[in-house]
């Protein structure tokens, strides 16, 4: 049986922020296990006994050779791919780069990795999941800069 296809399997990503405050992206290789060639916030499956975030720091490790620290849960969302006919309930955290430097690791399942100010980010290529994140976030950033704006 396979997660995602089979049952719903549970996926944790990671909006990983840097000191100069540009986003950690990854682009899906044509071995992931769906929606290939798209970016995405990494992140991947969580193991049966793992917590959200040991499954995180844990695949970001694997994939990509760094540290991270997980600052709070975002959001979590249903990551529902029709066309590969996969179903994944989706939390992701807002994390920050503890140390190391990425890399990639995992070279069938990931073809480029990069670092983006949020206005540059290819919102167009992001897969189903990194998307509603990203509004996520973006709402987040907004709710914030307003608290700060009150008098």
């Amino acid at each position: 049986m396979k997660k995602g296809v089979d049952y719903i399997g549970v996926g944790v990503g990671a909006v990983i922020f840097n000191t100069d405050g540009t986003i950690f992206l990854a682009k899906r290789g044509k071995e992931a296990r769906n929606e290939s060639g798209k970016w995405e916030f990494p992140g991947g499956a969580v193991e049966f006994g793992e917590e959200l975030e040991q499954a995180l720091c844990r695949e970001v490790r694997e994939e990509y050779g760094f540290e991270i620290e997980v600052c709070g849960l975002l959001d979590v969302v249903n990551h529902l791919i029709p066309r590969e006919k996969q179903h994944w309930v989706s939390p992701s955290f807002i994390c920050k780069v503890k140390n190391g430097m990425p890399s990639i690791r995992e070279p069938h399942k990931c073809d480029e990795i990069g670092w983006f100010a949020l206005d540059r980010l290819p919102e167009n290529e992001l897969t189903i999941a990194s998307k509603k994140s990203l509004e996520s976030l973006k709402n987040k950033i907004r709710r914030d800069q307003a608290r700060t704006e009150r008098p």
